[in-house]
């Protein structure tokens, strides 16, 4: 019995490492994230396509507005998997960051100091008590001065650089059509379609209310460009036909 607390002791407690060096409320947040829906970002040449796969919740819902992809600069964007209420906690702390940047340095910030800015933030939400890990994961992708660059923090505070990934439910099946598929000096329209293709593939069924969302934030302007939901089901139809 006094075992069996003690595990109890740490399964509660954001703080206490189990004996095994597990903190355990951090790995339940990881699961959040694998539970919520996919999510591909891909750094080319020539920029970074973010997308993400969503579901309706009514048909009177807007079909252009997406809760998981977000404008964190005019150059940087982001792509959430888990709970996404966390997500965008998350990204305003982003947005200030960003502004502050600009403001004190009088230049926009690259991707990377925002990654870590990010993951700085979810770190520091597993060492305090009376709170809880952030229960979501980003892809986080723009082009700075150092160009296309893609990065992915998670409630652990991890940050990592990747040239494709993906979060969520489908990540594995997404991963493999990436690592199939990707080449780094691809078009950004043929990154654009590979995302749609893997995202698609990674679902058994596309049922009524599923949708995807794609924006790109190309090299040579350097915008965060939300896709037109036209492109972005014709891009589906594509993917459809060709599975």
């Amino acid at each position: 019995m006094a075992a069996l607390g003690m595990a109890g002791a740490y399964d509660r407690a954001i703080t206490v490492f189990s004996p095994q060096g597990r903190l355990y409320q951090v790995e339940y947040a990881l699961e959040t994230v694998k539970s919520g829906s996919s999510s591909v970002g891909i750094r080319v040449e020539e920029g970074v396509v973010l997308a993400v796969e969503e579901r309706a919740h009514s048909k009177l819902q807007s079909p252009t507005y997406s809760q998981k992809l977000f404008q964190v600069d005019l150059h940087i964007g982001a792509a959430a998997s888990g709970l996404i209420s966390d997500a965008r906690v998350l990204v305003d702390s982003a947005r200030i960051f960003a502004q502050s940047y600009r403001l004190t340095y009088d230049e926009p910030p690259s991707v990377e100091s925002v990654a870590k800015r990010v993951g700085d933030l979810m770190q520091l939400y597993t060492q305090h008590g009376g709170v809880r890990p952030f229960g979501v994961a980003l892809l986080i992708g723009g082009v700075s001065v150092d160009g296309a660059r893609l990065f992915y923090t998670e409630p652990s505070g991890v940050v990592m650089e990747y040239n494709a990934w993906s979060i969520g439910r489908g990540a594995e099946k997404v991963k493999e059509v990436l690592e199939a598929s990707y080449d780094p000096m691809m078009p950004l329209e043929r990154a654009k379609a590979l995302a749609i293709t893997s995202l698609v593939r990674s679902v058994d069924k596309i049922e009524e209310n599923w949708m995807a969302r794609m924006v790109v934030i190309p090299a040579d302007t350097r915008s965060y460009t939300p896709v037109p939901v036209e492109e972005v089901n014709r891009l589906v139809k594509e993917a459809l036909q060709s599975r």
